[in-house]
């Protein structure tokens, strides 16, 4: 054997082969997820056995690719939407949203409203799924946007079918920041809100979080009853108009969210829906 063709180790190939701005970058990135906001440079500049001037660096530079995003004066950074994008299309590999995409395809072109499919991610909805069907309004809703968890329909439908405690321990110590008038803005409010969502089986919006725009959600349930991940159907309220749409509408997302569950191998019977509702023709 050739000394060309002779097995070179882990150690030997991380020296011939490893990038050390990447891995300090990769570092950087999983110090932050991991829940470092590095208000403290020095402090965390230390931890990662890097200096000062480089980590201010490699923050510019993660920011500028959107992978990280400043949370406001002196209360550091967070991971961004950029970042989770791309962990967004790395999902579509795994079971949820593989399986969501054609039935919220389907949602969307028959209902004629923009559909999503998000994941709870601490306190905010991370949005995983966009379709929308060959209609003049469409949801300008990127994949990888975070939006409160609270304020948004698809957060308020997961959080109201989790444990009371665990809400509570979710938002201890947290304020409710209003986005409208409708805005759940104390721990009581909160869970007001989201006990009526879970006794309809629907988290409905009528101007709760944009002014003109209507829409509901559905909690997704996994084998457990965990619900894994919420959808929901949005466009102008004028397409909610109606006592007969608005039980279209609600026929369809809740066939929906059972489909999805199902494949996810939730095993309710047909007549007990996530949301204890019969299952709607069709």
């Amino acid at each position: 054997m050739s000394k060309t063709d002779e097995p070179v180790d882990d150690d030997t190939s991380q020296q011939l082969y490893g990038s050390p701005p990447v891995q300090r970058a990769a570092r950087l990135l999983r110090h932050i997820a991991e829940g470092d906001p590095v208000t403290n440079m020095s402090r965390s500049a230390r931890q990662l056995g890097i200096n000062r001037t480089t980590l201010l660096r490699l923050l510019h530079a993660l920011e500028s690719e959107r992978f990280i995003e400043p949370l406001g004066e002196g209360k550091g950074w967070r991971i961004g939407v950029g970042l989770i994008g791309l962990t967004a299309q790395a999902f579509f590999s795994e079971d949820l949203v593989q399986t969501s995409v054609p039935v919220l395809t389907r949602l969307a072109d028959s209902l004629r409203l923009s559909a999503h499919l998000g994941v709870l991610d601490g306190a905010e909805v991370v949005y995983l799924v966009r379709r929308v069907p060959n209609h003049v309004l469409t949801s300008n809703i990127r994949i990888g946007s975070r939006l409160p968890a609270h304020a948004t329909n698809m957060g308020r439908i997961i959080l109201a079918y989790l444990p009371p405690a665990r809400v509570d321990a979710l938002y201890a110590d947290t304020v409710l920041k209003p986005v409208t008038a409708h805005t759940a803005v104390t721990p009581s409010q909160l869970h007001a809100q989201i006990s009526a969502d879970r006794a309809a089986g629907l988290a409905w919006s009528d101007g709760n979080f944009e002014a003109g725009i209507s829409s509901v959600a559905a909690a997704v349930f996994d084998a457990t009853g965990t619900p894994v991940a919420a959808l929901n159907v949005t466009g102008l309220s004028a397409d909610f108009a109606g006592a007969a749409r608005r039980s279209q509408i609600a026929a369809g997302i809740k066939n929906a969210a059972h489909d999805i569950s199902q494949r996810l191998g939730w095993h309710g019977p047909d007549k007990g829906l996530p949301n204890g509702t019969t299952r709607a023709a069709g």
